[in-house]
């Protein structure tokens, strides 16, 4: 299946850090052109825990976003 479970089930209130994090992408204009964003943030500390921005929308620019 292309679509994953639902482990949340709507329950976005972690009682620890680092239990649950969410992510988003947005894009941005620039002088250069369009530039992505990827976010994770922390959903108990609601800091944000990554990101990274890119030229391109690809799958590694999630990937690069949760591993700073």
């Amino acid at each position: 299946d292309a679509v994953a479970d639902n482990l949340l089930n709507q329950n976005f209130n972690p009682v620890a850090p680092n239990q649950v994090w969410a992510g988003d992408v947005t894009y941005l204009k620039t002088g250069e052109g369009w530039m992505y964003l990827a976010i994770v943030m922390d959903l108990y500390s609601r800091r944000i825990v990554g990101w990274h921005i890119d030229k391109r929308m690809m799958t590694d620019l999630v990937s690069k976003a949760m591993m700073k």
